[in-house]
């Protein structure tokens, strides 16, 4: 217990400049507190508790804004950062030294049953905001930028961005062009655009079938 807290403090320096001092981040830190909090009700989980296993669960989203289910799946040495927001389901399964930021849900899509929600590799950061949902499987160092909407498996080394998410970066390589978390396309704008395309094709069709009607 007391290794994994050590490792958990020494993570949460090492990944946030803001993190001054080890009884700062003991005390103060959000996602440290539901990450120990949740070690706790998926023991009890496991160990047929399951009434204090919500109950620890629970609590920990009124103190802390990050609900976490007791039955989720978390490796070692997970960072959420700030946290505020954050959702994580029930059949969740995270894997080693991951990053999550405010915002950011890894929940169902309410039409499956049994394994629902999705799994992450090694190393994976997720963007504030972003949605990650359904039984899909994140590979091993996939980056998913803010505000990202995850509805399909992403490979290993892959940068994913947009709503839906695309891949746009894979082992290095560019596979569209390259965006950050900031620079993300706004799907708003794009309907418009493909709007304002769908009528200028119309205006064309009407006037040219308004031009063969006065010729007739």
């Amino acid at each position: 217990m007391f290794k994994q807290l050590r490792e958990d403090i020494q993570t949460i320096r090492t990944k946030d400049p803001a993190a001054r001092s080890t009884i700062e981040i003991l005390l103060l830190y959000n996602g440290l507190k539901a990450v120990r909090a949740h070690r706790r009700a998926n023991w009890c989980s496991k160990h047929g508790f399951k009434f204090l296993a919500r109950w620890i669960s629970q609590n920990c989203v009124r103190r802390t804004n990050i609900e976490i289910h007791p039955d989720a799946t978390i490796g070692k040495r997970l960072f959420i950062d700030h946290g505020t927001g954050v959702v994580i389901g029930e059949t969740t399964e995270i894997g080693d030294d991951c990053t999550i930021y405010q915002g950011v849900t890894l929940g169902g899509t309410g039409k499956d049953k049994g394994k629902r929600h999705p799994t992450l590799g090694n190393h994976v950061m997720v963007g504030a905001g972003a949605k990650v949902l359904g039984p899909i499987r994140i590979g091993n160092n996939v980056r998913i930028a803010a505000g990202a909407v995850v509805l399909n498996d992403i490979p290993d080394n892959c940068t994913a961005v947009g709503v839906p998410a695309r891949v746009v970066r894979c082992n290095g390589q560019k596979v569209d062009q390259e965006l950050d978390q900031i620079h993300i396309p706004d799907p708003v704008s794009q309907e418009l655009c493909k709007m304002r395309v769908e009528l200028e094709q119309m205006k064309k069709q009407l006037d040219a079938l308004t031009g063969a009607s006065d010729e007739g």
